[in-house]
């Protein structure tokens, strides 16, 4: 027991260097984040992770967006064992929405005051590229100004397999035709040994590889990890280092969101049935703000954690709250039920002693008395 005990007081010590190494400007590598992540005293690491934040966002703001997810379609060809969202190709429940029910869903964000919608849906194989295309053309003719964070890596790469183009040329259609930026669901955990048992759609390198082709058209995208699926520590680790390898490259992530696993009504809840502890979610947000010293902006998930893990969260290295989500079908299937308005988040922020302040999904900040224009007048012009 003496020698237990010892050999923790020697770990803890040895994380406590370690967190001092960074702080003076060491970057983390693969060996010191596992250390980290086993044996740093929480508060420590999360006072060295809040102290990150701090440096790289000196002016004490905490930011916010208001917008909206709309899920296109919840058809899919993939079997992914932790998504309750799905429904098989013929499947009675699927569906996929008309171009009018998706405006409409559109005007009611503007009228919310949202500046854009976050749009993903299932890997649909019968959807061709133009479905996308012509919808997002008619999006930005109907709504000037609004911003499409459309489509994961995982839908680009289904599309793909749909069209037999590239992910290049995909991409770029895309674009031209209004896609602002790719959010960077489907990410999961970035190790194949990993994925293969999770039955993910795409690889860690086709998911990667994708993220590369859209930051060299310049199309920024976002990161994202979601643990709590049995993966090991040291997978989570690589999974850091791998979007960090790639940010070097190309500096084309403008945030990281991690979240955790949401296990009711999926196939892998039945094997694990418990959601990862609130201090464990708070250990790896530390963490990644640690590591990815590349990223500027990171992300707490209040969806998964709760508005006190929100809370929580913007003293362990986030520096943004994300949405006011006015519309999320994904993850609440999954037994997310927590919500906020725009008030709300706004609050939550002054809580904690930020000054909150409303940006876009590309993280451009926004005057919030300068709104999109209104649905009403978009309407008026014969839209």
């Amino acid at each position: 027991m003496h020698k237990a005990s010892s050999f923790a007081m020697s770990a803890s010590r040895s994380a406590l260097h370690a967190l001092d190494a960074v702080e003076a400007g060491t970057r983390l590598d693969r060996a010191r984040a596992l250390l980290l992540a086993t044996d740093a005293p929480l508060e420590a690491l999360l006072g060295s992770a809040d102290r990150a934040r701090a440096r790289l966002h000196r002016a004490g703001e905490v930011t916010y967006v208001v917008d909206r997810n709309v899920n296109y379609s919840n058809v899919c060809s993939s079997v992914c064992v932790f998504c309750a969202f799905y429904r098989p190709p013929g499947d009675a429940e699927g569906y996929v929405l008309a171009y009018d029910e998706i405006f409409r869903k559109i005007e009611e964000t503007i009228e919310h005051g949202g500046s854009g919608i976050l749009m993903q849906g299932g890997l649909h194989p019968d959807l061709p590229l133009r479905w996308y295309t012509d919808l997002f053309r008619e999006i930005k003719a109907r709504y000037p100004g609004f911003y499409l964070h459309c489509l994961s890596p995982t839908e680009i790469h289904g599309l793909t397999e749909v069209t037999g183009l590239d992910a290049r040329a995909v991409l770029a259609a895309l674009k031209e035709a209004g896609l602002d930026s790719i959010p960077g669901g489907g990410g999961e955990i970035l190790v194949d040994e990993f994925r293969r048992k999770r039955r993910s759609s795409c690889n860690a390198e086709e998911w990667l590889s994708i993220s590369r082709a859209a930051h060299a058209l310049g199309i920024p995208t976002t990161a994202t990890m979601m643990f709590g699926m049995g993966e090991t520590i040291e997978q989570r680790v690589l999974h850091l280092e791998r979007l960090r390898e790639l940010q070097d490259d190309t500096r084309g992530f403008i945030a990281f969101i991690p979240w955790t696993f949401q296990p009711d009504n999926t196939p892998l809840g039945k094997a694990i049935p418990t959601r990862v502890p609130l201090d464990e979610y708070m250990r790896w947000l530390a963490l990644a703000r640690l590591y990815l010293d590349n990223i500027a902006n990171i992300q707490v998930s209040w969806l998964t954690q709760g508005l006190d893990g929100g809370r929580r969260g913007l003293r362990a290295g986030a520096n943004d709250v994300g949405s006011t989500m006015i519309e999320e079908n994904v993850i609440s299937k999954a037994g997310a039920h927590h919500s906020a308005t725009e008030a709300t988040l706004r609050g939550l922020i002054e809580e904690c002693g930020f000054r909150p302040v409303l940006r876009n999904a590309g993280y451009k900040r926004l005057d919030p008395a300068a709104r999109t224009g209104s649905a009403t007048a978009a309407r008026a012009n014969g839209h």
